[in-house]
């Protein structure tokens, strides 16, 4: 029998659109021939159609599931916009991070699409992506997925510019938590905390205001000069920090300071907005 190598596994699933397993399983069954599985999959009723190379999946949905202390966020992708709204797109999204959520042993797409689905008994969440796939004839891919084994609250928007927020925290306030996701998505920070940034930032940054107020005025001692670099470098901090950024529901506290008046630790958060995929594919700041 021919062996069925990874790279005719990955070539086959870039024209089907189908699972790896699903994959390997036609070209098993047709000896490594790649027009023979195909032929098999759409007997099988497998697929109906071959996936052009050019297919892009741009569009999509960030599902978020927290409850029971875990929470998980998936980003389901898709080929065009209105698809995004059918309520089917959304329910089968949603169970992928619901899915995901509950099991700590799924660490790959392949692994959650192989999953029971909780929407349609005896059914795998393969099996309703695949269904999606022959009805509509638009490719679906599961982008990337994060996972959290603790307290987690999130926010989704999926409107204009598709984002999704999970936040990772010690406390009660579910409530407080959203508000944080949602400033988050917003205003956009890189880290948890100012001692999350990278050192060698932060002193280039403390270089260029050094040398701008000694420009400002060069007469001045060099400690006061040094404690005006410090006092500048707080906006630094705030563009770049989450818990240093003024809280966007109310500008005169941070977010930090809102989190400890409400009983909230946060521990880490992710942020990830549909389109940004030349980013690392899970960009979580932690603390």
């Amino acid at each position: 029998m021919t062996a069925i190598t990874a790279g005719a596994v990955k070539a086959l699933r870039e024209k089907t659109g189908l699972p790896m397993m699903e994959c390997k399983k036609a070209l098993t069954e047709s000896n490594g021939d790649e027009e023979k599985a195909i032929l098999w999959l759409r007997e099988n009723g497998k697929v109906k159609g071959i996936k052009r190379g050019d297919r892009a999946t741009e569009f999509g949905r960030v599902s978020i599931f927290t409850e029971g202390g875990k929470g998980a966020m998936v980003e389901f992708k898709c080929e065009s916009a209105p698809v995004t709204k059918l309520d089917e797109f959304i329910a089968l999204a949603d169970d992928l991070a619901r899915v995901y959520a509950s099991d700590s042993s799924i660490t790959t797409a392949e692994e959650l699409l192989a999953k029971p689905s909780t929407i349609k008994e005896g059914q795998t969440l393969g099996d309703l992506k695949d269904d999606m796939f022959n009805r509509i004839r638009e490719v679906f891919n599961i982008g990337r997925m994060t996972r959290v084994e603790g307290s987690a609250g999130g926010y989704s928007h999926n409107s204009s510019t598709v984002s999704g927020v999970l936040v990772e925290y010690e406390g009660d306030n579910e409530d407080a938590v959203r508000d944080i996701a949602m400033h988050v998505a917003a205003m956009n920070p890189s880290v948890l905390s100012k001692d999350d940034l990278d050192p060698a930032l932060v002193e280039k940054e403390r270089a260029i205001l050094k040398a701008a107020a000694m420009n400002e005025d060069s007469s001045k001692p060099e400690n006061i000069i040094d404690k005006m670099v410090e006092g500048r470098l707080r906006s630094f901090y705030a563009q770049e920090a989450l818990l240093e950024q003024p809280f966007v529901k109310e500008p005169k506290q941070t977010v930090g300071q809102y989190a400890k008046d409400n009983g909230v630790t946060v521990k880490a958060f992710t942020h990830w907005v549909i389109g940004d995929d030349a980013a690392p594919s899970e960009e979580a700041a932690e603390g």
